[in-house]
């Protein structure tokens, strides 16, 4: 489900550096020692800081620059301490390091504090300030801003404690001698300390985004909930809080403070059993957040994980059963892993379960993935693992701190597409195959679209899965989702009103509603509160404050989500118009626009023959498609704009018909049709390949009726000459009665140019099933006599009243 692609190695890219500096430390040819290198941070531009057991007895501190793939020496430490904690400023002058005291043997008869934090000048290496001497933990964190126009002569550190306290230390500098770098007066370092949060029992760091999310016990809300909150740090190294969120947690969830994406202790591991709640914030710069955090049961037997999608105002709480069958005692983990890729999150526990939840569809759980077994486990040697998560990544990175491996994670298309290709037989409806086929259909369609050759395979799958699925229409669905792929990354609110899945449109069966195994309770109206500047600024927190104000709005409207076969009433009397009229013109405008868009660049293969004629019903459904879609989105997004509204629904109806045009070539290619499919022929039947491509078409054109959405013209055409060559003459003219077929009058007359009426002899009363033409195309003659005015000539409506014998169509000519 996942692959995994190397992206460091400590022993690789850091070890061996380490020992040929320590070999020339101590003028040998090779150093043998134990150097016991340790992953310290990970800081906003990916440098790795880490530290190393000296030959001389020291400890050195060094950074791994993941461009240049160079390491540093940053400085050394001239006997072995502990460091718990580490952080480089962005100009590299600074190093703030938190050292964990060593209290065993005869240190512990020292009255000495536990923790020890300092501020080291090393630019050069000078001056060194005791920041704090306490009895608890101290995380040390520079922020470090991307857009910083301030001199360098400054820096911000954050110093976060154990005891529940967040302070901002605002660090003055000086330049002496043009090069050294040094603080200016240090001796009221301390005068300069901000206080930024009060009282905390969990906290995360956000690098990227310069943002620390935290946990506090508030008042003013009901027992059993505690108050998130964000902090916002900005350009000017100001800070506000930004956001409030109040979660329902157990009680005393976090026995003692958890630090979260604030470098990594090695001296202080905290105890599985201990951790009661799991917890992490994610989120995306479209606009989204996700706030996830999970507890075992105290029988081990199941785990309940919970999702706040902030963006979404709701949260989804997820209650897995584990099975009985494996002692629980042998749980390697006891919460999963949180893995964002792109706006899924994958939520792993080893040696049971994989659930690829869709953030951004929530609703049903069909449209997110669940597996289960053995067989989901990450090729991860150890279950200490970190996930690094960037939210302008649309991929994550894993941190195997035992093997000191980082490992950059993504979905596997391969792994989906034997998902598709499952045999496992899912006529059955309460067959759980079926939901994980559409999961991963619209993974590979939505989230992997972009790769052609991977479209390409997803329609050659369609070929070999021509029949509907009991429970989802496959064609259908590859539709929806890959109209709806060119536009979901414009804004998170289109999420609620674009077409997505057709299984909106109908009953949908039991088997799309729930997961063996799995139960899921949804929570609306999450009550987030955003605060200060957060209600003003442009960029992420106003795509957040949107998204989730819009939400509001379309949870408490009937029918937000635009639904395409609501336009089928609107559409039958559209055709039922016999004069031109301001509105029909209205329509034709629309389509103008939409035709203009398409792309014709491949048209001159003249591979296969569309947008080459003037289907007037599909022209006329192409105009009304764009009308209602954009009246829709007028009605609901009005912060889009007209003119950006307008473009995106020309846009989409274009790429529908350039859609269906590019997978009619891709089957036409598949099976090598040539130009003696367009051939009327008495003697020469359709080949397993026409008969393949016919029956593909006819499903393209069932699913497009059921979802009342225009094909391109010519598209009927088409289709009737593929039905004249591999349907029995019989069955030909009952898919005409019976409206399943439509002759174009570009067909019609085609066929009476190529040979005239006495040329079609009359075989007798036994044989004959004929049809009277001029009542079969009487739809497309009148609209050309409405919307053009031509005549016909007397002569044309003789040989269109001819009667035709159905066994026998002679034709020698290439229409």
């Amino acid at each position: 489900m996942l692959k995994l692609k190397p992206k460091f190695d400590l022993h690789r890219d850091v070890v061996s550096d380490v020992l040929r500096k320590e070999a020339s430390v101590c003028r040998v040819e090779e150093y043998s020692g134990a150097v016991d290198t340790r992953i310290l941070n990970i800081e906003r531009d990916g440098s790795i800081l880490f530290c190393w057991k000296g030959a001389t007895g020291t400890t050195r501190i060094g950074k791994y620059d993941p461009n240049n793939k160079q390491n540093k020496l940053l400085y050394t430490f001239d006997k072995q301490v502990c460091v718990s904690s580490c952080s480089l400023n962005k100009e590299e002058t600074l190093l703030a390091v938190s050292l964990a005291q060593n209290t065993s043997g005869e240190e512990r008869l020292k009255p000495i504090s536990k923790c020890l934090t300092l501020l080291i000048e090393i630019q050069p290496i000078n001056n060194t300030k005791v920041l704090k001497a306490v009895d608890c933990r101290v995380k040390v964190q520079f922020l470090q801003s991307e857009a910083d126009k301030r001199s360098i002569l400054e820096s911000h550190l954050l110093l976060l404690t154990e005891d529940g306290y967040v302070d901002l230390y605002h660090v003055l500098l000086t330049r002496q001698e043009g090069y050294r770098v040094v603080m200016a007066h240090p001796d009221r370092l301390s005068k300069t300390a901000e206080r930024v949060v009060e009282d905390f029992c969990w906290v995360q760091w956000d690098g990227r985004t310069q943002r620390l999310y935290y946990l506090t016990h508030n008042v003013t809300h009901t027992q059993g909930k505690l108050l998130f909150r964000c902090v916002q740090f900005y350009i000017s190294h100001n800070c506000e809080t930004v956001l409030e969120l109040p979660l329902e947690l157990p009680a005393n969830p976090f026995p003692t403070v958890k630090f979260v994406n604030l470098g990594f202790d090695h001296f202080h591991m905290e105890r599985p059993e201990k951790e009661l709640v799991r917890m992490e914030v994610l989120t995306n710069g479209i606009g989204s957040m996700c706030v996830c955090y999970s507890q075992p049961l105290k029988d081990r037997l199941e785990l309940i994980y919970t999702l706040v999608l902030v963006h979404k105002d709701c949260s989804k709480t997820f209650r897995v059963s584990l099975g009985s069958d494996q002692p629980p005692q042998k749980a390697r983990q006891l919460h999963p892993l949180f893995i964002p890729i792109g706006y899924y999150i994958l939520v792993y526990l080893q040696d049971y379960f994989l659930h690829c939840i869709n953030t951004r569809q929530q609703e049903m759980l069909c449209h997110s993935l669940y597996l289960s077994g053995p067989d989901m486990n990450l090729d991860l040697q150890s279950a200490n693992v970190t996930v690094l998560h960037a939210e302008e990544e649309s991929s994550s990175s894993l941190l195997d701190l035992t093997t000191g491996r980082i490992h950059t994670a993504e979905l596997s298309p391969a792994y989906l597409l034997q998902l598709l290709r499952s045999d496992t037989p899912s006529r059955c409806p309460s067959s759980k195959t079926d939901p994980q086929r559409l999961a991963a259909l619209h993974c590979l369609l939505v989230y992997m679209g972009n790769d052609p050759n991977l479209e390409l395979k997803i329609i050659e799958w369609l070929c070999d899965n021509v029949n509907a699925f009991e429970s989802f229409d496959q064609f259908q669905e590859f539709i929806l989702a890959s109209l709806y792929r060119i536009s979901y990354e414009k804004s998170l609110s289109l999420d609620k009103v674009l077409p997505y899945s057709s299984v909106f449109d109908k009953k949908i069966p039991v088997c799309l509603l729930e997961v063996p195994g799995v139960f899921c309770t949804t929570e609306l109206h999450i009550e987030a509160v955003f605060k200060g500047k957060a209600r003003g600024l442009q960029g992420f927190w106003s795509e957040l404050q949107w998204n989730t104000e819009r939400t509001k709005y379309l949870d408490a409207v009937p029918n937000p989500r635009y639904r395409t076969s609501h336009i089928q009433a609107d559409w039958d009397k559209l055709r039922s118009e016999r004069r031109p009229s301001s509105h029909m013109n209205h329509m034709e405008d629309n389509t103008k626009k939409v035709l203009s868009m398409v792309d014709t660049w491949c048209l001159d293969k003249k591979l296969v023959p569309l947008f080459q004629e003037d289907d007037h019903q599909q022209r006329a459904l192409i105009g009304l498609t764009v009308d209602k879609l954009r009246e829709h989105l007028n009605r609901h997004l009005p912060r889009l704009g007209k003119k950006k509204i307008d473009s995106l629904v020309v846009n989409y109806v274009a790429k529908l018909l350039e859609l269906i045009r590019h997978m009619l070539e891709s089957v036409w290619l598949k099976y090598k049709l040539g130009p003696c499919v367009l051939c009327f022929s008495s003697t020469q039947r359709g080949s397993p390949g026409e008969w393949s491509v016919f029956h593909f078409m006819f499903r393209i054109l069932e699913a497009m009726r059921g979802l009342c959405l225009p094909l391109p013209p010519g598209y009927h055409t088409l289709l009737a000459l593929l039905a004249v060559r591999c349907l029995p003459h019989h069955t030909f003219l009952q898919y005409i009665d019976h409206g399943v077929l439509q002759l174009t009058e570009t067909f019609v007359s085609r066929l009476m140019t190529a040979y005239g009426a006495e040329d079609l002899p009359y075989v007798g009363p036994s044989c004959q099933l004929s049809l009277n033409l001029q009542r079969l195309c009487q739809d497309s003659a009148g609209e050309t006599q409405q919307k053009q005015g031509i005549c016909i000539h007397r002569q044309r409506q003789a040989r269109l009243q001819t009667r035709v014998s159905a066994s026998y169509l002679p034709g020698k000519n290439t229409l």
